[in-house]
């Protein structure tokens, strides 16, 4: 199935997916991003689109049963919590291995200037720089 089948396919079955005429929208990059990790999955057939669908609506549904609102400005949340279950269940990433990557990514957000990308790069700067810096102050 190529991207564009999948995208009119997400659009068509995911019904809270938000969206425009023109198919799905997303409020920052990283939304993007993990649409397009999975479309990319299903695509190569690592995932099943009824699979994925399947637990997009088990995280949605656990949230709202948490309290969730359900306004929309979460939905990609749910999405990211689906795709990161689904990849470490397919033993693609390991758990421990996911979060370290978290990590990473919140890093390098920390340090990176405002409006520029996000890199992880900036991650092994910055913990390089916080590293340097202790060895500065122990030697004191």
């Amino acid at each position: 199935m190529s991207s564009a089948d999948l995208k009119r396919r997400a659009v068509d079955t995911l019904p809270a997916l938000p969206r425009d005429r023109d198919g799905p929208v997303f409020a920052a990059p990283w939304q993007a991003q993990a649409f397009a990790m999975t479309v990319e999955l299903c695509e190569t057939g690592v995932l099943e689109w009824q699979e994925w669908a399947a637990a997009l609506g088990v995280e949605i549904n656990a949230a709202q049963a948490a309290g969730d609102p359900d306004l929309g400005d979460t939905y990609y949340e749910h999405w990211l919590r689906a795709l990161e279950k689904l990849v470490v269940d397919k033993q693609l990433f390991s758990t421990s291995k996911l979060l370290q990557r978290r990590d990473a990514w919140k890093r390098a957000s920390a340090a990176t200037p405002h409006g520029e990308p996000i890199e992880l790069a900036r991650a092994a700067a910055a913990e390089e720089d916080q590293h340097e810096h202790s060895l500065c102050q122990s030697a004191r």
